[in-house]
């Protein structure tokens, strides 16, 4: 199906809503607000296009218009409003519609519009348990403490709705297809994100990142693919487009309530109604278990909390999954617990692990190093790659790609191709520089990909290290130490710097003696 709408159009109408909060509230909470209209505006609007479609096949058949309506993916049900008559015990009806954004949009001027909105949330919520159950309990449209008092807080939410209800924002599937809509979702989080600075963290992973990773990661048709710190589902989301097709399931985890209900969204505006995304803490109450232990699946993509303090240190030696057998991260540091979790949980001989990390893990000793040294030895680690640096919001330090293959243990009994090296590759120079953070080209993913998978040396940017070579770098992965990257300083030849400064003091000197001349004809003249 062809958009009528351009991908554009429909950006800058979502953002421009943005500008009814901008300057009042924080955007690391007026994007929970935005993206909630978003989803409950583009529902409303398949409802829409569904009943009108019902209604010229039935006409006013209302109640076969609306069994019809009650099978599509979410249910908009209608909302009573009712009072009791203290006096007779009658329950009036005093207003009735469907939970849609047009209701909405209908009682803009409603002195309560705000609880109206929650109501109507909650209806749809309600009637939608097995896909929507939770997503809208931490978003309250009727809060003082964020949308501010009555008066401006309603002034607010009607704006709000009148910016949703531009022609630009007509997202009927008879007029705009679905990757539109996931891919303005999106969009507006990349924009929260730049907004919203180091609180960014807690919800989003620069696209290009995502895309990398995903690739890196290699998922194929049939897997099982996890993130077990999903965010917003942007790694998700590009590990489902590597795929290529619909033949995969999605799994996440999510710590934050507010970002799980964000990822939740996320999966069905690109329409993964099935995606599995659960709120938990990852590393103390995994939810992703069958038969009372870890599931496992084919990929297992993450850009985790950058040295996670208080992860949970004091419950690791007594984890029921046994996760961190080959040891226990520092309480202030819980990179290698995350990466613990996803290599136990990608498949034995066959899972593949792509993750995010800051440089220190790469080389911190103590009971870091131990975790990195026998992870090495049972030839897990299949590539180390250096990204540049400001490529996050939410830090401007240059962070590392990790590859784990499970399907190298073992490898004499494996039926692949055994590897017994690591390919490092330092792309930490090779950028689009931005005027407040940097990202990858295409053309730089490419040549990651390219060096990555052809496990070449290449000059100043690839080295493939045998596993002997890391042992006698004792384990240390610090990419300097195998990709060389030093840049010979070009001679100086002294004798001609000095003979060019001497001319140039000579031509100014002469310059001073004109000047001078110069200003006593105009002293002559004056007088």
């Amino acid at each position: 199906m062809r958009s009528t709408i351009d991908q554009k159009d429909i950006n800058n109408a979502a953002w421009a809503a943005c500008d009814t909060f901008r300057g009042v509230v924080d955007p690391a909470q007026y994007k929970d607000y935005i993206l909630v209209m978003l989803f409950l505006k583009y529902i409303s609007d398949v409802w829409q296009d569904h009943y009108e479609a019902y209604k010229q096949q039935y006409g006013d058949d209302d109640a076969r218009i609306r069994r019809k309506l009650e099978r599509e993916r979410f249910v908009l049900p209608i909302v009573k409003l009712t009072e009791k008559n203290d006096s007779t015990g009658e329950i009036l009806i005093l207003d009735e519609f469907p939970a849609t954004y047009y209701s909405l949009f209908d009682r803009r001027a409603a002195a309560n519009i705000g609880e109206l909105i929650n109501i109507v949330l909650d209806h749809i919520e309600e009637s939608n348990k097995a896909k929507l159950e939770g997503v809208f309990r931490n978003i309250d449209f009727n809060s003082e403490a964020n949308l501010g008092k009555t008066k401006d807080r309603n002034r607010r939410l009607k704006q709000l709705l009148e910016d949703f209800h531009k022609p630009q924002l007509d997202m009927r599937p008879s007029r705009v297809s679905e990757d539109v809509i996931g891919n303005t979702y999106i969009y507006l989080i990349e924009r929260f994100a730049s907004d919203s600075g180091k609180k960014a963290g807690e919800f989003f992973t620069p696209l290009k990142v995502t895309e990398l990773v995903a690739k890196l990661a290699g998922p194929k048709p049939g897997d099982r693919i996890c993130d077990p710190a999903c965010g917003s589902g942007g790694l998700l989301i590009q590990a489902a487009k590597v795929v290529g097709d619909k033949n995969f399931a999605l799994f996440g985890q999510e710590s934050n309530g507010s970002t799980w209900a964000l990822c939740r969204m996320n999966m069905f505006l690109h329409n993964f109604d099935s995606a599995r995304i659960e709120w938990c803490d990852t590393l103390n109450s995994p939810v992703l278990v069958e038969n009372d232990r870890l599931m496992k699946f084919n990929c297992v993509v993450a850009n985790p909390p950058f040295s996670l303090d208080k992860w949970g240190a004091e419950n690791a030696e007594s984890d029921p999954y046994n996760r961190f057998w080959r040891g226990v991260p520092p309480k202030s540091k819980g990179d290698w617990a995350f990466i613990s979790h996803m290599v136990e949980t990608a498949l034995e001989k066959e899972g593949r692990v792509a993750v995010v990390v800051p440089h220190g893990v790469l080389f911190r000793g103590g009971a870091e190093g131990r975790i990195r040294q026998k992870m090495i030895e049972e030839n897990l680690l299949d590539a180390v790659i250096g990204l540049p640096g400001n490529l996050f919001p939410t830090t401007n330090i240059p962070v590392a790609i990790l590859v784990f293959d499970r399907s190298r243990e073992d490898s004499a009994k494996d039926a692949n191709t055994p590897k017994n090296n690591v390919i490092f590759i330092d792309a930490s120079r090779e950028f689009v520089s931005g005027k407040n953070q940097n990202t990858l080209g295409e053309d730089h993913i490419e040549k990651i990909m390219r060096t990555y998978k052809a496990r070449t040396e290449v000059e100043k940017y690839a080295h493939v290290a045998s596993l002997e070579e890391i042992r006698e770098n004792d384990f240390n992965l610090n990419i300097p130490r195998y990709v060389d990257t030093f840049e010979e300083e070009e001679e100086i030849d002294i004798d001609a710097v000095q003979k060019e400064i001497d001319a140039l003091e000579r031509e100014l000197a002469e310059v001073r003696l004109k000047m001078a001349e110069k200003l006593k004809e105009i002293d002559r003249e004056e007088a």
